[in-house]
Formats: structure tokens, sequence, C-alpha cells
């Protein structure tokens, strides 16, 4: 590409065989049109509860919110909700949240720092390891009833990369090992050295997997986001892995083939390069090499900033999206400043409701030369030093989450495809190639719920 990107589909971005940017080969995928009432069904509802849910890694938090002994985050998955906490040696164990004693939330507030665990309802004290360290007036209770010493219900848990994983009915494979993404593929951005900057729960009046679904392909991006056409290529790298996971990488820096004029900076690409420290006035190349140019400035701002992690990462890393699907319900967009987590949690009893939980992340430089990128959308005056861990947004159905102007029309769009998807005159979603990612998910969806794993 000697005057720079260019886009064909299907796309490949030529990447060397063996690495984590190389294109893997597409398997056959078939023509299954899904039933639609799978959206919308309670029973296929309560089925995912019954064979999905608890056999799955969830993701349920990230190591940079429980540094310290003592320090805790809630995860809340549908009706269940679960206490992740640092120990004394260091390491993390996760628990229901909830009393042995008559089953009241242990833990009232979503994240913290403590030297036990007190129940609110009658006080009995847990250890932050989950065992019992006193009961609430013992010489009242029969000693029978309580002598197997009744502490917090332990989860498995573990952790990779930063990202903090459990699991339910502990008959899952190890977590390397369910995890179907290349070795360093997680590790090489150094998730446990940023820090959340904006943490935000909106509930969406979809279901879970049409929240899925919209964000899985950039087959609408010029349809829904005609915005992003002037720096974000709408074609994009799909990438199919085992166990249900997967990866689009999307360029940006770059114009959509759709666009007309191929000949002029745009304003968005002009502000990018800002971003990485080229004076957009200054450079002489054209649009398309501004994605290469934004690559090269910030290899050097890296070694300016003993950013030795950019030296594991490919030029791709540098300014392209790595959205990166973690079977079932989470996509991380992965950049070297900073990823974006959404987590898409079934609602607890409604089926056509979920809720879009999303943390951003950023991986703080002390110095003015280092700022933060646009893509995160963080409204202004926010703290991105990580000395604070800001409280989480809730935000309920029917208000403007403020998510930015891109996320905002997702939440329109996704009402409007649950509306439609109940409808007697649709029979099911018809994809393409480039909605290959949908097909992989749900042909993995089915695998779990037809008892094939």
């Amino acid at each position: 590409m000697a005057d720079g990107f260019k886009a064909e589909w299907p796309m490949d971005l030529k990447a060397p065989e063996g690495s984590l940017e190389a294109k893997q080969p597409r398997p056959d995928l078939g023509a299954d049109v899904v039933d639609p009432s799978r959206y919308y069904s309670r029973a296929f509802m309560e089925k995912e509860w019954a064979q999905l849910w608890p056999r799955v890694w969830l993701l349920a938090g990230v190591t940079p919110d429980i540094r310290e002994p003592g320090d805790f985050t809630v995860f809340k998955h549908g009706h269940e909700e679960f206490i992740i906490a640092r120990q004394d040696d260091g390491g993390i164990r996760a628990f229901y949240n909830v009393c042995p004693h008559r089953g009241n939330r242990v833990c009232l507030t979503e994240q913290g720092s403590v030297p036990a665990f007190t129940c609110p309802f009658h006080s009995w004290r847990f250890n932050c390891d989950g065992s019992l360290a006193q009961i609430t007036d013992e010489e009242t209770y029969d000693p029978e009833l309580i002598k197997h010493r009744p502490g917090l219900t332990e989860v498995r848990c573990d952790t990779i990369g930063g990202l903090i994983f459990i699991n339910m009915d502990g008959a899952a494979p190890p977590l390397k090992e369910w995890i179907g993404l290349p070795e360093g593929y997680i590790e090489n951005y150094e998730i446990e050295k940023m820090n959340v900057v904006r943490h935000v729960r909106s509930e969406w009046k979809a279901n879970w997997k049409t929240g899925v679904d919209a964000f899985y392909e950039t087959y609408h991006l010029p349809h829904i986001h005609p915005q992003t056409q002037g720096v974000m290529e709408d074609f994009s790298q799909v990438d199919l892995y085992p166990n249900g996971f997967s990866r689009m990488i999307v360029p940006i820096g770059v114009k959509s083939h759709r666009v007309k004029d191929q000949d002029s900076i745009d304003p968005y690409q002009a502000h990018m390069m800002m971003e990485a420290g080229i004076d957009p006035q200054a450079y002489k190349g054209t649009p398309a090499g501004v994605r290469a140019a934004i690559q090269e400035a910030k290899r050097e701002r890296a070694k300016k900033f003993n950013l030795d992690y950019y030296d594991r990462l490919t030029d791709g890393q540098l300014t392209d999206s790595w959205a990166t699907g973690f079977f079932p319900n989470v996509q991380i967009g992965m950049h070297p400043e900073g990823v974006f987590i959404m987590r898409f949690v079934p609602h607890p009893t409604d089926p056509e409701r979920f809720y879009y939980d999303n943390m951003t992340m950023f991986r703080y430089v002390d110095d003015p030369g280092y700022t933060v990128p646009g893509w995160m959308g963080l409204p202004e005056g926010m703290d991105v030093t990580g000395e604070i861990r800001p409280e989480i947004e809730h935000v309920p159905a029917d208000v403007k989450p403020d998510l930015g102007e891109v996320l905002d029309q997702d939440v329109e769009l996704v009402y409007a495809v649950q509306e439609g998807v109940k409808s007697r005159g649709f029979a099911g979603p018809i994809w393409c190639e480039q909605e290959d990612r949908l097909r992989h998910f749900h042909r993995e969806l089915d695998r779990y719920l037809n008892g094939e794993k």
C-alpha cells in the first residue's frame, strides 16, 4: 500500500501469519436463520439462566479497582450479586453477596475498602476471606445448627491481564483454557496499569442479545453513525476464535471507502493527528497515509514517556480498535491508551430489558502532551489520574445516558430493533459475512442451550 491504507472486502490487514493481528481463516458458519423469539421469550431467558449463565466465565471486574487488601467491588449479574475482594496475601476471592443467616445482601455499597463485611440485618460479621467472624448473640443458637460455622458462599474466581472473572457452577474449564484468544492478546495491553475513569450502568429497553448484536458489526456505521466516516473505515477485519470469542479490527485514522472526497484531510483526522503530537498543517501526506503517520508518531511518543509495552503492540494496535468479544456478554474496545469495556447484563426478570454496563479505562501519563483520546468521549472536567475511582453512574430507561453522540444513537437503534423483532412480519435475522461475529456468537450460545457444552 504505497499510498497508505486501502479498504477491500473481505478486509485483511495482511499481517504476518502467526501474529496477533493476522487474519483468521473463515470457518463454515452455515446459513441458518435463528428464531427471533430468542430476543423476547421468557422461556428462552429462563433457559439461559439454567444452562448458560452459571456455566460460563463472567467478567466481574478489573484488578485496578481492588489494589489493596480489604478493597472490594460488587458485581451484579441479573438476580445474582457477588463480592470480589482483595486478600491479605494479594490474591482475589469472590463470594455470593448473600448472608447465610437470612439471605440479606451483605454489601449494600458497590465498592470500597473494609477490614470485614458486616451484614446490616443482624450484624453477622465475615472476614474478607469469607469465613465467619462473629454471630450476634451466638449463645441463643442451637450449637448443632451453626457448628459448620456458616461463612459467605465462595464462587470460583480467576484473573488474566487485569480482568477478573467468576464462574458459578465451578465446572468450567480453567479460565486460560476457556478464553479463546491467542496467548498475550490481552496481557500486552497492561490493563492492570490502567484506571477506571468513568463507569456508567444504563438500562436499555431491549434483550441483552439485541445489544450484543448491535455492537458486533460495523455494517451499520455509515447508516446510523455517518459522522464516523471521516475517520473510520466501516469494513473491518473479522476474526473468529474458539469458545465463541471473536474480534473485529476497525481501522481508525482513515476515511471510509464510501466517502467520495479522498483527497482532503477530514477534521476528525486532523484532531487525531494533534492528539498524537502531529501538526496537521505541517502534514504533507494524503488522507490515506494519516493512519500510518499517527502510528509512527505514537511510537516516538511512547519512547519519550518510557511506555515499553508499546514494543509488544503491532502498528495497527496503535490506531485501530480491536473490538474483542468475550463470550457471552462482553466486548472490549482495546487501545494502547485505554480500553472501553462493555457488558450486556441481562435484566433479572424482563427479557426485553438489559443493562449496558460500560467502564472506560485510561493509562495516565503525567505530562500535558499526553492527552485523553477523543474516542473515550469523556465529559469535560473528569479526573483521569486514577487518584479517585468514580462512582457508578446509574441511568434508568428513557433517560439519555450521555455516553457520547455515537452511543446515544445506539440506544435509539437498539430499542427500534427490539420492537421490530417481535413483529409477525419478521422471520429471523439474515446475516451477511460482515455479520459473521453474530452468527458465531449465536452458534456458541445454542451449544450451551442444546446441551452440547
